[in-house]
């Protein structure tokens, strides 16, 4: 697991996810019910919310888990929403 974390700082959710996959695919066949679909589309549009479901999915999702999921889609969000309020910014040039 540490790997995975060293992974995801340095790489991104991108790249740790499918490596995620590789190295423990019983986790995400539980967490997807066989279904290589969903986990597909998850990595390439929601990567945040599809980790964060693979951690907590297992177990099932109650309780406390809706908040890690929320977190998950809240990052998600925060990284298609992020590029396009630089660009708005009065006076910001784009340079450093």
């Amino acid at each position: 697991m540490c790997c995975f974390f060293t992974i995801l700082v340095f790489l991104g959710p991108r790249i740790a996810a499918p490596l995620w996959w590789l190295v423990q695919p019983t986790r995400w066949s539980l967490a997807f019910n066989n279904n290589i679909l969903w986990p597909i589309l998850g990595i390439i549009f929601v990567p945040w919310t599809t980790i964060m479901y693979v951690l907590v999915a297992p177990a099932g999702v109650t309780g406390w888990d809706w908040l890690w999921l929320g977190l998950g889609l809240l990052a998600d969000i925060a990284w298609w929403a992020g590029g396009g309020f630089r660009k708005r910014v009065p006076g910001y040039t784009g340079q450093y």
